[in-house]
């Protein structure tokens, strides 16, 4: 009887273990986007890999100079024309550390409906803060791009935040595009 007992909780242990498994591929065909999902899930980051897969969420890379004042844009979280949910990341970045690209798809990934207010944007941008606080390899030299500063000054405005005062939420409401973009005007 003990061993029946035995083998059905391995036999458990190991089906449930299979269920929340979770393949990089099943979100994107790119390898720097498979290697970034990947150093999202070795760092721990399941809630992340939760929502692409609660969403059915696709990631790529594409060229935004088009959509959502593209030239500027990082990163979007939209769906294609067959409604899927799709995050596409700038094609600018296609050569940015894995760290950076998995970042943005931190963030992106909070986003889960057709528009954002100001409490989704801001738990999106802390997401990509402290990703990148964590992701961030001190030793290594990144390039000196508009990304990277981007990350640098989200990660300080994420440490010097506390409970009374939230640099990360106030930078968003100031900001022009997103005023007009959550409707905050």
């Amino acid at each position: 009887m003990k061993k029946v007992v035995l083998v059905f909780f391995a036999f458990l242990f190991f089906t449930l273990n299979q269920a929340f498994a979770y393949r990089a591929t099943d979100f994107s065909s790119d390898t720097k986007i498979i290697s970034a999902i990947k150093l999202l899930e070795q760092s721990g980051e399941v809630d992340v890999l939760r929502n692409l897969q609660r969403h059915a969420m696709r990631v790529k890379f594409d060229d935004l100079t088009m959509v959502y004042n593209g030239s500027k844009a990082f990163a979007v979280s939209t769906y294609n024309n067959y409604g899927t949910r799709v995050i596409l990341i700038n094609s600018k970045y296609k050569n940015a550390p894995v760290e950076q690209i998995a970042c943005l798809i931190a963030h992106e990934s909070c986003h889960t409906g057709y528009s954002a207010d100001l409490e989704e944007e801001t738990i999106a941008t802390q997401k990509e803060a402290a990703c990148w606080t964590r992701l961030k390899v001190a030793s290594k030299t990144y390039p000196d791009s508009r990304l990277t500063k981007r990350l640098d000054k989200l990660s300080a405005m994420y440490l010097a935040s506390d409970s009374n005062n939230n640099l990360v939420q106030q930078k968003i409401a100031s900001n022009g595009f997103y005023r007009s973009q959550l409707g905050l005007n």
